[in-house]
């Protein structure tokens, strides 16, 4: 996501770059022993005696499921920034890190069932030998170079999306060797020469999954459309619903909670398991009452109990402690007492209390967030995946966002929404251009708008940060590996691409996430409008239906939330940069200026198509917000008509499917911005007035992908998969205490690099490390059936 910035955002807040393309390496074409229970490998069977063109499509479906082996890998590079820290600023930066790092860890538990004795395997495996000495190993086991690498890519890929499914689109990724060579460069290893049973345990107990492409557990999903660990196996959609009322009748928040349902005398019982340190569930130190306790609601019986990742909330809180002694002043130290009080009793609260300090800490030089922030992954929307980051601010680079938000107040009535439909008064955030020492989670985002509690970000303000070496490496194009482009626009694409984005993100964050209003009625009856005079724009009549007591946006508009968030705040994005003074702000002045708004629209476009990669036909369902996001803004843009968009089927010289985009730049300003004015309005009305039935109608229809219309966006996504390019991967620096003074420890970027970076950064307590992941993955492992 750039992890767009939202202020109203009441979803997931980061944007997502979009997806290269790279060349199929060769090598993903299905072998029948990768999987025994694998429903894809009887029609592979009798590959010989199928049509050249349906075996072509078969072997492009089954590649979705293989990262190859030339995929992207980059060092992010901080040591400038690094370099240039105070003694204690450095020491900060390192103890909220190796908070950051452990905290991470938890994301295997929230992935999938699978995907924390597989982290483990690995780490055994390669902190006995690295990754050059286990290639000798692996020669000798009969495994080729290219099978080599695939295993190599395959190990950096769990590490970098913590957990055997890609962070941007929810697909499971498997290794791109057959299962009988893996296991047998397993066997071979040292780690398994010194411990045979406990490693050919740990086989056992992840192999099946590991290569299996059933059909339920291709993607992340609730129910049947998927595989989720933030419910067991038995929840659906309507066991989501309820708990989420009763969260809401409780004053609770979902986002550190997992949902556990349990059959018990015939009854219905639920587990809301809080994530925290501490396993009591009476009231402990620091707190008045517990949250935890049975209750009945709605004939169904719920228990809220504490303790799930403790030991690994554990080892956050020491390091949280840790860095108090280092920070800067004092609504640092508060901030961090307040987030060890929330990882400690599993309180959201106290939580929201450390993120108050954190808006108050205006311009640190190292800047971090940690928690269970976005809600991407949660199939319901509403749970938290663990993040932290940590980075360094880029001066040059932030005063032009500083620029923007002091503009902010003159660009916001610009936006197409009555005034009524804007916050009353607009809380100038802080907006930083950041390098990134640390980002542990399941990927890494262009920008940030946080914190996501809709309370906060309404009344007391929110932060934005761009990540300026993300970008920095995310953007980098070849002109060959450009897609669905006309040669013509290739060249400005690859030199404005980069510009035009930063435009993008900064008004995606701050004006996007940043703008609009939610009328709500309080516990007490009190309006924050006047619904007397208010008029809905869209029906012309008074408001007639507002957020009410404890609704939030994620629990109105559940589902779909993130993605029309994120739609909301791309529009904006769009909008705005058609403006000058936006512009001038950024550096671009006349024909420069508009090549960035060109390209900015035209990456748009181009995005919208990229995005059907994220579309699952069989559930007709989205994996991922921002893309789909983009689709629905191309299906805008095209219904606009007059020639703006234009995109065609077309054969490439390559003699396979292909497609063509283009776009009619002198209609941006007129046909273009008109289009995103109403369309952007409607996003708006509906979100401040809570109107689910309207909103999900109008959000749903444009998600649509059909093979009717005039474009069978069906058969375009067979062409998208067939010319995708892998998502980068990125490779992180660690930090170590050497005497009194913290030494940056980088790594080149390759797989390998990413592997030696994840062996070296738990290796102070690897074992009891290991052994708490896997007792933690076992003692839910009968949940998942």
């Amino acid at each position: 996501m750039f992890k767009i910035f939202r202020a109203c955002k009441m979803r997931p807040t980061r944007m997502g770059f979009e997806p290269t393309r790279a060349e199929h390496n060769g090598l993903a074409v299905h072998r029948l022993n990768h999987s025994a229970t694998s429903s894809c490998a009887l029609p592979f069977r009798g590959l010989c005696t199928l049509s050249p063109v349906l075996t072509f499509r078969l072997k492009m479906v089954d590649s979705q499921y293989y990262l190859p082996n030339d995929i992207g890998i980059s060092a992010l590079d901080c040591s400038e920034a690094f370099r240039l820290l105070s003694p204690q600023e450095k020491m900060y930066a390192h103890y909220l890190s190796r908070a950051s790092w452990y905290g991470g860890l938890a994301v295997l538990l929230q992935t999938s069932p699978e995907s924390a004795n597989i982290f483990v395997l690995l780490q055994r495996i390669f902190r006995k030998q690295t990754p050059a000495q286990l290639e000798q190993v692996a020669t000798a086991a009969g495994l080729s170079s290219e099978e080599y690498q695939a295993f190599l890519v395959y190990a950096a890929g769990l590490y970098a999306n913590m957990g055997n499914y890609k962070s941007f689109g929810d697909t499971k990724f498997i290794p791109n060797l057959p299962k009988d060579k893996l296991k047998a460069l397993v066997w071979a290893s040292q780690a398994f020469q010194e411990q045979p049973a406990e490693m050919e345990a740990l086989w056992d107990s992840c192999s099946c999954l590991l290569y299996s492409l059933e059909n339920r557990q291709k993607q992340l999903g609730l129910g049947d459309k998927g595989i989720t660990t933030y419910f067991s196996g038995n929840c659906c959609l309507e066991d989501a619903e309820l708990a989420q009322k009763f969260l809401d009748s409780k004053k609770l928040s979902a986002y550190n909670t997992r949902l556990f349902k349990k059959e018990d005398g015939g009854k219905t019982c639920y587990e809301v398991r809080l994530a925290s340190a501490v396993q009591k569930d009476c009231a402990v130190d620091g707190e008045c009452e517990s949250c935890c306790g049975s209750f009945s609601f709605e004939d169904k019986e719920f228990t809220v109990k504490r303790g799930d990742y403790s030991p690994i909330m554990e080892k956050v809180c020491y390091y949280l402690e840790k860095a108090q002694a280092y920070a800067a002043n004092e609504n640092q130290r508060k901030m961090l007492e307040e987030y060890t009080r929330s990882f400690t009793l599993g309180s959201i609260e106290a939580h929201k209390e450390g993120s108050r300090y954190w808006i108050k800490d205006k311009g640190p030089i190292v800047e971090s967030y940690i928690g269970f922030i976005e809600s991407y992954r949660d199939p319901f929307g509403s749970r938290g995946e663990f993040e932290g980051f940590v980075a360094v601010v880029n001066k040059a680079m932030s005063e032009r966002f500083a620029k923007l938000v002091s503009s902010a107040e003159v660009l916001l009535p610009e936006l197409p929404w009555p005034q009524e439909f804007e916050k009353d008064t607009f809380l100038k955030p802080d907006f930083t251009s950041l390098d990134v020492l640390t980002f542990a989670g399941s990927g890494i985002p262009a920008g940030i708008n946080i914190p996501n509690y809709d309370d906060i970000r309404q009344t007391e303000g929110f932060k934005n940060v761009s990540l300026g070496n993300v970008l920095a490496v995310a953007y980098a194009t070849q002109k060959e590996k450009l897609t669905f482009l006309e040669e013509g626009d290739k060249d400005l694409f690859i030199k404005w691409k980069g510009p035009s984005f930063e435009v993008q993100v900064g008004l995606h964050e701050l004006l996007g996430h940043g703008s609009g209003k939610l009328f709500v009625q309080d516990d007490k009856g009190k309006f924050n409008f006047d619904q007397s005079k208010v008029i809905n724009p869209e029906t012309g009549e008074p408001v007639s239906s507002w957020y009410r007591g404890s609704e939030t946006w994620d629990s109105k508009f559940s589902t779909i939330a993130s993605s029309y968030e994120e739609c909301r705040a791309e529009c904006v994005g769009l909008y705005l940069c058609l403006n000058k003074q936006v512009l001038s702000i950024f550096g671009h002045e006349g024909q420069d200026a508009d090549d960035v708004v060109y390209i900015n629209w035209l990456s748009m476009v181009r995005a919208g198509l990229l995005g059907l990669e994220f579309y699952t036909p069989d559930s007709k369902s989205w994996r991922q917000a921002h893309m789909q996001a983009r689709f629905v803004i191309l299906r805008v843009l095209l219904e606009a008509g007059e020639g703006l968009v234009g995109l065609e089927e077309v054969t490439g010289e390559d003699g396979k499917p292909d497609a063509r985009i283009t776009l009619d730049r002198s209609k941006i300003p007129t046909v273009g911005k008109n289009a995103i004015h109403r369309f952007l309005c409607k996003l708006q009305v509906f979100k401040s007035t809570a109107d689910v039935e309207g909103g999900r109608a109008v959000y749903d229809n444009y998600s649509t992908v059909s093979d009717t219309g005039a474009h069978n966006f069906l058969r375009l996504r067979e062409t998208v998969l067939l010319r995708k390019e892998a998502r980068k991967m990125f490779v992180q620096a660690n930090t170590r205490i050497s005497g009194d003074s913290v030494e940056l420890v980088e790594y080149e970027g390759s797989a390998a690099g990413l592997i030696r970076s994840f062996t070296e950064r738990f290796q102070d307590d690897a074992e009891q490390l290991e052994s708490s992941l896997l007792e933690l993955s076992k003692q839910d492992a009968p949940c998942w059936c």
